[in-house]
C-alpha cells in the first residue's frame, strides 16, 4: 500500500468529489460539494499561493488514487497559539479504517517542519467525532485539551467544543 501526499491539481477535482459522503460533509465541509466548485476552490489556492497566502491543501494518494485530502493552516487562531499550524483531512468513506488518513498527517507534519511553516501541528476536531480524535492518536498527536470555538456554533446557537490534539515539529 502506497500512500503519498501532492498539492491539489485542477484535474483532481473529481476525485476529491468522489471520495466525499455525508461524514466529510458534516464534519469537514459543511455542504456537498461539485466538480465545478471544487475546480473552483483549487483555482483559487493557486492564486492564494502566488499571494503568499500560507494555506496548502493536498490530495491523499493511495496506489495511484486521490481517496482525500489534508491541509495545512497556519492562519487557523481559534483554539490555537501562536506558532501552531491546524491540520484538517478527510478520506474516501471505502479506505476510512486502514490508517490512511493517520499516514496522511504524518506526511503533511513532515511538509510543515520542511517549510518552516510553524513549531507545533494542532488537530482540532470536534468533540463528537471520534473517528478524526482516533486519526490524531493514530499519528502521534497528545491530547491538549478541549476549547469552545467562537467561529462555529451547534444548531441550537450553544458553541462547538473541540478536541485540540498537538505534536511538537521541532
Amino acid at each position: 500500500m502506497q500512500i503519498s501526499i501532492e498539492p491539489l491539481r485542477l484535474e483532481d477535482a473529481r476525485a476529491v468529489v468522489d471520495a466525499e459522503d455525508e461524514q466529510t460533509v458534516r464534519w469537514l465541509s459543511e455542504e456537498k460539494s461539485t466538480i465545478e466548485g471544487t475546480t473552483e476552490f483549487i483555482a483559487q489556492l493557486s492564486r492564494d499561493a502566488e499571494l503568499g497566502k500560507p494555506k496548502r491543501v493536498f490530495g491523499i494518494w493511495l496506489d495511484g488514487h486521490c481517496v482525500g485530502t489534508v491541509d495545512f493552516d497556519p492562519d487557523v487562531t481559534d483554539g490555537l497559539e501562536p506558532g501552531d499550524v491546524n491540520i484538517a483531512y478527510g478520506v474516501a468513506p471505502w479506505v476510512r479504517g486502514r490508517d490512511i488518513a493517520a499516514r496522511a498527517v504524518e506526511l503533511i507534519c513532515a511538509t510543515i517542519r520542511d517549510r518552516a511553516v510553524g513549531t507545533r501541528a494542532v488537530i482540532r476536531c470536534d468533540a463528537r467525532n471520534a473517528a478524526s480524535s482516533r486519526v490524531a492518536e493514530k499519528a502521534s498527536f497528545e491530547h491538549l485539551r478541549e476549547v469552545q470555538i467562537d467561529t462555529e456554533a451547534l444548531d441550537d446557537g450553544s458553541p462547538v467544543v473541540m478536541h485540540v490534539y498537538d505534536r511538537n515539529l521541532l
